[in-house]
């Protein structure tokens, strides 16, 4: 079988033109108090429409199957970032929508969801990843599935961030980037390395879902025990092996983070910046910071906010959800 190929700079572009005004080119911002001499910025993907960077794969999705023909409806599988993303697009365009999310989705993310009008359908973590996998839920078999990282025009949309990130940093060396699936670090790599083979892309996971570190490890896509904690937007029980094929040789290094580390994280941009950030996020700031005493210009991508208010309350009092 041959191997997947990484998204092109071109079609990145594309995905820019075609999205538009419908996502917001978001600010990249110094990190206040790096523990070391590097220069930390964050990329704040948590501004956007629905509180994550999902917004912008999920919308060049959408429009590039609307040029295509119309739509009966779409669907997706999602921890709940992508399931808010593709409903919000949806219903500005008038398709209808179901979202297949786990049965332990935050209610931050399910009353997102419902807000933007779509259908949930909440199955166990096994049976989403399963629907994941195979692109097929049979009661939705009319519509289209969209499937939430493991496409090139999701993959586009989200290479959109790195295309702004250079442009805005072009003395840029290092990025963090949470890794679930593997859409949103996949489309970042993809564009800076194209600008800029030096870049350094690191994916960051927890240490209670690690399957990318043990890919890299063993030299090809595995499989992990996944322990479900409150960073549910990273961390996956395996990594598909398409997306193996797109990252291998584009992300060539990982971190892994504790609860505690994402935690902190979290609690300190609350503190000082006054970001709310999700726990996938926090891991990718956390990764940073531990590496700050590399004097390197780098990028964590605060890659959403959606954290319910409760786990925030526990984390801003110093306690881990």
């Amino acid at each position: 079988m041959a191997a997947t190929a990484p998204v092109s700079l071109e079609a990145i572009r594309r995905a820019r033109e075609r999205l538009g005004s419908r996502v917001l080119r978001t600010p990249l911002i110094p990190l206040d108090g790096s523990p070391g001499p590097g220069k930390i910025y964050l990329k704040l993907e948590n501004l956007q429409p629905t509180g994550s960077f999902k917004v912008r794969g999920a919308g060049n999705s959408l429009l590039a199957a609307l040029e295509r023909g119309p739509l009966r409806g779409v669907y997706t599988t999602s921890a709940g970032n992508m399931a808010q993303a593709l409903a919000w697009h949806a219903q500005a365009l008038g398709v209808p929508c179901t979202t297949i999310v786990p049965d332990t989705a935050p209610e931050a993310k399910l009353s997102g969801i419902r807000r933007f009008g779509a259908e949930i359908v909440q199955l166990p973590w096994s049976e989403v990843w399963d629907i994941t996998l195979n692109g097929v839920y049979a009661p939705l078999r009319e519509r289209l599935y969209v499937p939430p990282f493991n496409h090139s025009d999701m993959i586009a949309g989200n290479g959109t961030i790195g295309l702004e990130v250079f442009e805005d940093l072009p003395d840029l060396e290092t990025v963090y980037v949470a890794i679930g699936g593997g859409g949103l670090i996949s489309g970042i790599a993809a564009a800076l390395r194209a600008l800029k083979s030096s870049v350094r892309v690191i994916a960051v996971e927890p240490e209670t879902a690690a399957p990318f570190a043990a890919s890299l490890k063993a030299g090809r896509a595995s499989e992990v025990h996944r322990t479900p904690s409150f960073v549910d937007g990273s961390g996956a029980s395996s990594v598909f092996p398409q997306m193996w094929d797109r990252l291998n040789g584009l992300v060539r290094e990982s971190r892994v983070v504790s609860l505690e580390e994402s935690a902190a994280a979290v609690r300190f941009l609350f503190e000082r910046h006054r970001i709310v950030a999700e726990g996938a996020a926090g891991t990718a700031v956390a990764a940073a910071r531990r590496d700050a005493r590399d004097p390197s210009t780098c990028v964590a991508v605060v890659s959403g906010g959606n954290i319910d208010a409760g786990k925030l309350m526990t984390i801003l009092s110093g306690s881990v959800p």
